[in-house]
């Protein structure tokens, strides 16, 4: 998933495929359209794709436009597509670096735990050496007096 994607336009049969969008195809759907243009059966639902001018075109032209507008609609699909798995992409190397991130994480929290276990016992020993220190300290002053 990782690896680059070739994005080159190639022209065929006046419909534009991208290699790498190969199984993204509208072949059945247009067969579809050009049996039922053919049988005229298409004609009636044309209102909706041309509202204006659905009736007023003969056939040829007709299919002319919808072939131009099918092509310009699977150009946006393999657009699309392609995004869509660049997106893909993305998120799998961001989860990887995620991933990454915790294990990390994970590492230098254990790190902290095995040096928290001797700082304590180090600051332990430092306040025994300080209390120890005090102690001999007052012994000081106390034979000092008693030597005066």
């Amino acid at each position: 998933s990782s690896k680059a994607r070739n994005l080159e336009v190639q022209r065929t049969d006046d419909v534009a495929v991208l290699e790498d969008c190969i199984d993204f195809s509208l072949a059945k759907p247009i067969s579809k359209m050009e049996e039922k243009l053919e049988r005229g059966g298409l004609a009636d639902g044309l209102d909706d794709i041309m509202p204006s001018v659905g009736n007023e075109i003969g056939a040829e032209a007709q299919n002319r436009f919808l072939k131009a507008k099918l092509c310009f609609m699977q150009e946006e699909l393999d657009s699309v597509v392609c995004e869509c798995r660049k997106k893909d992409d993305e998120n799998e190397n961001l989860k990887s670096q995620l991933k990454d991130t915790e294990g990390r994480n994970a590492r230098l929290q254990q790190a902290i735990s095995t040096q928290h276990s001797p700082t304590e016992k180090y600051k332990m020993l430092a306040e025994e050496a300080t209390k120890k220190s005090e102690g001999l300290q007052q012994e000081v002053i106390a034979l000092e007096k008693v030597l005066q």
